[in-house]
């Protein structure tokens, strides 16, 4: 699926969709995490959850400055971010680490906007580029653990 985060003009509603797709990111990884039969992959995957959480946790800070609202929840999407990686998880781990890589091209793609917003000031353009090169980083682990598989 292809993200429209990162296209809105007002710095408070990418935050609010940023915090949106982080949880939907989480639950995603959360399914993956269960599915995952190999457990050093598993590992991996949790580690880059613990990313996810630290976004998460930024992005609800720079809300509470920013006046924007912070979602507790996840919204529709999430049923495709964790749905997907179910459904994989019938053709096995490699599977499962493509779905998921899916989902971190709508991050990666979200963060890149988030970093080049016109309303982005230095600290949460910082952030963004740091969030984005996470969001990199386990795409390109996702994408090359499962090519290997």
């Amino acid at each position: 699926m292809v993200t429209t985060v990162g296209r809105e003009s007002d710095i408070r509603d990418l935050v609010t969709n940023l915090i949106l797709l982080e949880r939907d990111a989480i639950a995603a990884y959360d399914t993956c995490i269960e599915k995952l039969d190999n457990p050093t992959l598993a590992d991996t995957i949790r580690d880059f959850r613990g990313d996810h959480l630290q976004h998460l946790d930024t992005l609800q800070t720079m809300a509470r400055e920013a006046g924007a609202e912070a979602p507790a929840d996840g919204d529709a999407k999430q049923m495709m971010t964790t749905g997907k990686v179910t459904l994989a998880d019938m053709m096995g781990d490699g599977a499962v680490l493509k779905a998921m890589k899916t989902n971190e091209d709508d991050t990666v793609t979200a963060y890149e906007r988030a970093a080049n917003h016109q309303d982005a000031v230095p600290a949460s353009k910082a952030f963004f580029e740091k969030a984005l090169a996470d969001e990199q980083r386990h795409r390109a682990w996702m994408e090359r653990t499962a090519e290997s598989m």
